[in-house]
């Protein structure tokens, strides 16, 4: 697995010194744990953090919708069958749910990116029934990472 991070978003979100190497860290750790779990390999996995507009342009282009969206995730398998992605997320509309949600901004960034790696793994949430899944999981792996 490797995990590449990308950067199209200006504003330094991780502000704390030595941030940057701990939120990698735990993206890795996270989806080390999801692997195991959920019994699938990844391959390539692209966390691409941007903004609102980069968001809703991918969000009209690829999907149709015409709007802001705090996560879109691009899934394929690659040549030996390991589970790829693309994970672009919108640093303003994370920052926007966690204070609507009263929860850490770094919590909700690490939420988001568990909600994108449950869509790699199958996941779907159009219906109440498969969001009531999602969060239920996105909860489960939250916990264990800050046990961790």
């Amino acid at each position: 697995m490797k995990i590449s991070i990308i950067y199209k978003y200006k504003k330094n979100f991780l502000s704390e010194s030595g941030s940057k190497k701990i939120f990698k860290d735990s993206i890795k750790n996270i989806t080390g744990i999801i692997a195991v779990s959920e019994s699938i390999d990844f391959g390539l996995l692209n966390i691409v953090f941007c903004g609102s507009d980069f968001i809703r342009r991918y969000n009209k282009e690829y999907l149709g919708h015409d709007y802001e969206t705090d996560i879109i995730t691009f899934h394929d398998k690659d040549e030996n069958g390991l589970t790829e992605g693309e994970l672009l997320i919108s640093i303003n509309e994370v920052d926007e749910n966690s204070k609507k949600f009263k929860v850490s901004f770094e919590n909700e960034l690490m939420r988001v990116i568990i909600h994108g790696l449950m869509h790699l793994c199958g996941y779907r949430d159009k219906t109440l029934i498969e969001k009531k899944i999602m969060r239920q999981r996105e909860n489960q792996y939250l916990k264990i990472l800050k046990s961790h």
